[in-house]
C-alpha cells in the first residue's frame, strides 16, 4: 500500500521527466561537466549553425528556427575554454561543458528552464588518477590494507611495525626478544 508521502513522491518524479522530455535538447551531467545533445535538421552542417558559449551563458541557433533551441544564463558558471561542441552524422549536436565548480550538481541547463531533483543523483565512482597525490596515496593504502584484511595479513602499519622491529633485532643480536608483543 502506497502512502501519501510516496505518492507525492511518485507523481513529482513523473512530473519532473515530463517537463525534461518536453525540453527540445537532452542533458545529462557528473559532477565534473555536463553534456548536452540537440537533435538537428538532417544535413546540417557546423557552419550552419551559432553556438555561444560563455562563462556564464549559452545560446544554439539552428538554421530554419526563428527562436534559439538553447539560451539562456547558465545555472552555474563554465571554464568557457575548456567547453566545446560538435555536429555528429549531420544531425545531432553535442555540447561538452565543463563546470567551474566540479563538486555541485546542476537543477537545470539554463537558469528558468525545468529543475530536477538533485537529491537524488549518486556521484559516480572516482578513478584513482583523477586523485590528488595525498589523496591517491590514501585510497591506496586503505585498498590495500582491505585486501590484507580479507586475507588474514597485516596492515600496512603492521608491515611498518614489523619492520621497524626486525631492523632494531638485527641492530641488536645480544638482546631477547622473545617476548616482544606487537600492540
Amino acid at each position: 500500500m502506497s502512502t501519501p508521502e510516496s505518492t507525492s513522491t511518485a507523481e513529482q518524479l513523473q512530473k519532473e521527466k515530463q517537463e525534461q522530455e518536453a525540453l527540445p535538447y537532452r542533458w545529462k551531467q557528473t559532477l565534473a561537466d555536463l553534456d548536452v545533445s540537440i537533435s538537428l535538421p538532417v544535413g546540417t552542417r557546423a557552419k550552419m549553425l551559432k553556438v555561444s558559449i560563455t562563462t556564464t551563458s549559452i545560446r544554439v541557433q539552428v538554421p530554419g528556427q526563428d527562436e534559439p533551441v538553447l539560451e539562456g544564463k547558465l545555472t552555474h558558471s563554465v571554464q568557457e575554454e575548456e567547453c566545446t561542441w560538435t555536429v555528429e552524422d549531420q544531425k545531432l549536436l553535442f555540447i561538452h561543458l565543463e563546470k567551474s565548480d566540479r563538486q555541485q550538481w546542476w537543477k537545470s541547463v539554463v537558469q528558468g528552464a525545468p529543475e530536477i531533483d538533485t537529491s537524488k543523483l549518486a556521484p559516480e565512482n572516482s578513478r584513482l588518477e583523477d586523485l590528488d597525490g595525498e589523496t591517491r596515496g590514501m585510497v591506496e593504502k586503505m585498498m590495500f590494507d582491505q585486501r590484507q584484511k580479507a586475507q588474514g595479513q597485516p596492515s600496512s602499519d603492521e608491515l611498518k611495525k614489523m619492520e621497524a622491529l626486525k631492523k632494531f633485532q638485527d641492530a641488536h643480536p645480544e638482546m631477547d626478544f622473545s617476548k616482544t608483543k606487537m600492540l
